[in-house]
């Protein structure tokens, strides 16, 4: 299983910017998230599982690979609507998927290049296409790319551990951007301890 690796660096880090996140750290200790290194199928695997339960999703991608066979965009583009939609899926979760497929082989995203994009450059591309928006695009940067400083304000998860650990009742744009610089460059280690913090 691959990670998102951090370590030292990033800790001591954030730990001198930010006392409050320190301590959260400190407690915590190191946080194992795994990555899909290949940008098509996490965008794919991203779009199953949306609005659906983790154990739902899991099934859905399960037979959904079983038709496919290895997750590429020829193999999508192979496979009838009807039989993608027989794993379990709506008719516009295959739409946005058949649509990821054809900008892969047309090139209008060239997935292999991703990595040579900025993260701003590679957010636009990808939340053109259907079905994918910003916050999709951020997940992506964070879990495949493996983008060092993403901390995303439409991530609700987020917002809500920053207000537990700062103790807010609130949190406006304007403040969300305070914290979100003091963390750079390594706001996607940060963003790991605020989807910890969420849940307390």
């Amino acid at each position: 299983m691959e990670i998102f690796k951090y370590g030292a660096k990033e800790i001591e880090y954030l730990k001198k910017k930010d006392k409050k996140l320190g301590a959260a750290i400190e407690k915590i200790g190191i946080i194992e998230r795994k990555i899909n290194p290949d940008p098509f199928k996490a965008l794919v695997s991203s779009i199953v599982s949306q609005q659906i339960s983790t154990k739902a999703a899991e099934t859905v991608w399960n037979r959904f690979t079983n038709v496919i066979g290895v997750v590429t965009p020829e193999n999508i583009e192979k496979v009838s609507l009807e039989e993608i939609q027989g794993c379990g899926m709506s008719l516009r979760k295959v739409g946005y998927i058949k649509g990821i497929a054809e900008a892969a082989i047309s090139g209008e995203v060239n997935f292999g290049e991703l990595n040579d994009l900025t993260d701003g450059e590679i957010i636009k591309k990808l939340s053109a296409l259907k079905g994918v928006g910003v916050w999709t695009a951020e997940m992506l940067l964070i879990f495949s790319l493996c983008r060092p400083d993403v901390v995303s304000y439409g991530d609700l998860a987020i917002r809500r551990g920053m207000m537990n650990l700062y103790g807010l009742k609130e949190l406006p744009k304007e403040k969300f951007e305070r914290y979100r610089k003091r963390y750079s460059p390594y706001g996607s280690v940060a963003s790991l301890y605020l989807w910890a913090l969420s849940v307390l």
